[in-house]
């Protein structure tokens, strides 16, 4: 592993709005650093970083991918997160591994409501921001309303480190508004010059901006600025660091991916500038309490942020390395199931790409196989450390699957279930009311994306259906009825006859009480009364359905001492009940949700 440490290691991940061009910004680091021999994604190459074949086909991305990027002695592990609606919750897991969240925006349609979504999840998990803003080399570009439209959105902290030359077909690369350089690309090699007569006020009115902002950070140079000394250089980067880290400045870099133009100026900002696991000191707990950070704590802990079911390598487990260092082979306890689980393998990963490392220290991210960890458990050596929670989105979305064939409903849940476990946004349950299998997701395409790799991997083809209503059935009103049943079929026959009461009973369920004086009905066919009212309160009355809140009294009757069995005296109780139900005001009742506000 090239780069180990705290020091070494900073963890970024890409969001925004889907289709802005999250994934190319990955892609052109990866190419720029020599990690790729070309530019993925671009006049139709395939993306190193498209993990899932569904991705290719969709057109967005569906699960995070990881893009180690060596960059100045440091590597940045970037985390390409998916941010179509459907599937944002992995988006809300790669931050929780992460230190700081970069933006992608589009420079014609600027911010959208996913990003907005994401832009206050990343406040709530205290990451540092940055944003790009890419496709200046379109026609209908322009930074400065895209400027303008962040700011009104997220606020007056946001300024531009890089600014562009020129826009849509005249782009021709960005101005670096720290160093006062400006930065292009030509035949694929990185050129620095002077910043052209034409961009020098821009610049200068840029940089001025940038400093009247950073300079919040810290109040000594603040109180010189505003006493009307100059900010040195020096001072100035060292304020951006800390600024971006303190979340009280938040750059924004300016670009176009497809043509790699200000990719290396964000790389060397966020080698420069990115915070680390490290300057935040701690890690925070579910008990409140916190995490001291250090890779030569000799009880390393580590954080599961995200599952992966993969059809070649089985369960694979990204790990963040919250203390210590952890090496091939340490065994460490899943803090929730408190059972011992051994790290077999370390990968790095890029995209599908994977490579064998021998250590990973506090800060740096790997995968695991065949762990029996979920995403969200924490690991360690006495079992006992467990990192805060992150919430998921909500799973609003609930739709019914069935199989196509009969026979193979044991192989769906298995399959649903599974899933579950390595996507928390996922949800399945067999409803006892309807007997469905019911799954919840966020939305429509999360239950496709499901359904496809079900046949894909299980070799199982199913569909969705519908949810059904559980209706129940009850009474209104007192009724009585006799439910008699005589059958003689030449040998013996059978009799049963008995007399019901019923009643509504609001709240407290099923009664059934014997109130059977004189013997007219032996004791022992009392039980089977009983059981054929429930058998038909069961298959309800009105419209098949349950029945709920009814008390029933079988009061009188009489039976035969030879044709008397449990079975006549159950199907007479089922005869009587009917009738009764029919006299009682019979009503259909719908389910009842409690809805919170908050």
């Amino acid at each position: 592993m090239a780069a180990k440490g705290t020091e070494k290691v900073k963890n970024v991940v890409l969001v925004g709005q889907g289709g802005v061009g999250k994934t190319m910004l990955a892609e052109a680091m990866l190419h720029l650093t020599g990690r790729t021999t070309r530019l993925g994604g671009h006049a139709g190459t395939k993306p190193t970083l498209d993990y899932d074949g569904e991705e290719g086909e969709r057109g967005f991305s569906i699960s995070t991918a990881i893009a180690p990027i060596v960059w100045e002695g440091t590597r940045l592990n970037v985390l390409d997160a998916p941010c179509y609606p459907d599937f944002v919750g992995d988006a809300y897991a790669a931050m929780s591994a992460c230190e700081t969240a970069v933006f992608v925006v589009d420079a014609a349609s600027g911010p959208g409501t996913i990003t907005t979504r994401l832009w206050y999840a990343a406040e709530d998990l205290s990451l540092a921001r940055a944003l790009f803003v890419n496709r200046l080399d379109r026609p209908d570009a322009d930074f400065d309303v895209a400027m303008a439209a962040l700011q009104e959105r997220f606020g007056t902290n946001l300024g531009a480190v890089t600014i562009p030359m020129g826009s849509g077909e005249a782009f021709s690369g960005i101005i670096d508004v720290v160093h006062m350089k400006a930065r292009h690309l030509e035949n694929g090699k990185p050129v620095v010059e002077d910043v052209p007569a034409e961009y020098a006020d821009a610049a200068e009115v840029a940089r001025a901006q940038l400093t009247e902002l950073v300079v919040e950070a810290d109040d000594e140079i603040m109180m010189k600025y505003l006493e009307g000394e100059e900010v040195t250089q020096e001072e100035l980067e060292g304020l951006l660091a800390k600024a971006i880290r303190d979340r009280v400045f938040v750059p924004v870099f300016s670009g176009s991916c497809v043509r790699e133009e200000g990719v290396i100026s964000f790389m060397d900002a966020a080698v420069a500038w990115f915070p680390t696991m490290a300057d935040f000191g701690r890690i925070p707990l579910v008990n409140g309490e916190q995490l001291d950070i250090s890779e030569d704590d000799e009880r390393p802990v580590v954080f599961a942020f995200k599952s992966l079911n993969d059809p070649q390598n089985g369960r694979l487990s990204f790990l963040k390395v919250l203390a210590g260092t952890i090496t091939p082979g340490i065994e460490l306890t899943n803090a929730r199931t408190r059972k011992n689980e051994r790290l077999g393998h370390l990968y790095q990963m890029c995209g599908k790409e994977t490579t064998d490392v021998q250590s990973a220290a506090a800060g740096d991210i790997v995968v695991v196989p065949k762990l029996e960890a979920m995403t969200g458990d924490t690991l360690s050596v006495t079992g006992k450390v467990e990192a805060a929670e992150f919430r998921f989105p909500n799973s609003l979305y609930r739709i019914a699957i069935e199989p196509d064939a009969r026979g193979t409903e044991g192989k769906l849940y298995a399959f649903l279930e599974k899933s579950a476990d390595a996507d928390p946004t996922l949800k399945v349950e067999r409803d006892e009311d309807t007997g469905q299998t019911v799954i919840s997701a966020i939305g429509e395409a999360q239950v496709s994306v499901l359904l496809d790799r079900l046949e894909d991997r299980a070799g199982i083809t199913a569909h969705t259906v519908a949810l059904k209503i559980p209706y129940r059935e009850t009474i209104r009103r007192v009724a009585s009825a006799q439910g008699r049943h005589k059958k003689q079929t030449g040998g013996a026959g059978q009799y049963g006859d008995c007399w019901l009461r019923i009643e509504p009973n609001p709240g407290a369920g099923y009664e059934f009480v014997d109130e059977v004086v004189g013997g007219h009905i032996p004791r022992g066919f009392i039980p089977a009364i009983d059981k054929g009212v429930q058998e038909t309160m069961r298959d309800g009355v009105l419209a098949g359905y349950p029945m709920i809140d009814v008390k029933v009294a079988v009061y009188e009757g009489s039976y035969h001492p030879v044709d008397s069995n449990e079975m006549a005296f159950k199907t007479a109780a089922r005869i009587g009940f009917q009738k009764a139900v029919e006299q009682a005001e019979p009503v259909l009742l719908e389910p009842m949700a409690h809805l919170r506000i908050t």
